[in-house]
């Protein structure tokens, strides 16, 4: 579950240190400040409480990257910041990862949004539309060391561009995690009829990142 996810916008332009050590060193002297404040907003089930302190927390990482508090896999909540495969941002969230505290069972920490266990129980709210990844097919073309794919969902005529692009590319990043779907796909298509042979998510994880014997 995310319960917000938005680029940093501050009221005022921040100041970020040229040094993405430094930078990612005062982040984490801040975060440890703040983190009383933000468990008890995420305990009340009130995160706006805490959602201006953390856009200028971000900001002052880097004006250009993205963040969102999620559930965890491994803990109870998740602190995702991305650079959304920017390659100008990665030495910021190299960093930041870096000197990121211990995972404990209350955070843990990501810097790239990462895959869901399994896409296919995901549920999400386009407008009042309830869509389900589970009703996902892609088909598969490799090309040049990259696989090139079409999505497809039943839903997509009833939608508008906006969310059919939206639910052409969220579940690829829910199956792959953003890194490896920045690293392994090429094109990226939206397919408005069942392609022949498609494949499930589940299929297509297995497809790009097979598992480990």
């Amino acid at each position: 579950m995310s319960w917000f996810r938005r680029r940093t916008e501050p009221d005022t332009p921040p100041v970020h240190l040229p040094n993405p050590a430094e930078a990612a060193e005062a982040f984490w002297h801040r975060w440890l400040g703040l983190l009383p404040e933000i468990s008890a907003a995420l305990g009340d089930g009130e995160p706006h409480r805490v959602e201006h302190q953390l856009c200028d927390l971000v900001a002052a990482l880097h004006p250009d990257l993205h963040f969102s508090l999620e559930r965890g896999h491994r803990a109870i909540y998740a602190l995702v910041i991305s650079g959304q495969e920017d390659p100008r941002l990665r030495p910021r969230t190299d960093a930041w990862a870096a000197a990121a505290p211990p995972e404990d069972m209350i955070w843990e920490y990501h810097d790239s949004v990462p895959p869901v266990p399994d896409p296919t129980l995901v549920t999400v709210n386009l407008g009042p539309k309830a869509v389900r990844l589970a009703d996902v097919r892609v088909a598969v073309q490799h090309s040049e060391g990259l696989v090139d794919v079409a999505v497809y969902h039943p839903l997509f005529a009833d939608l508008d561009d906006a969310q059919r692009r939206t639910l052409t590319f969220l579940p690829l990043d829910a199956t792959l995690g953003e890194r490896l779907a920045a690293e392994r796909l090429g094109r990226v298509e939206t397919a408005l009829t069942e392609p022949e042979g498609a494949l499930t998510l589940l299929e297509l994880r297995t497809l790009i990142d097979p598992p480990t014997p």
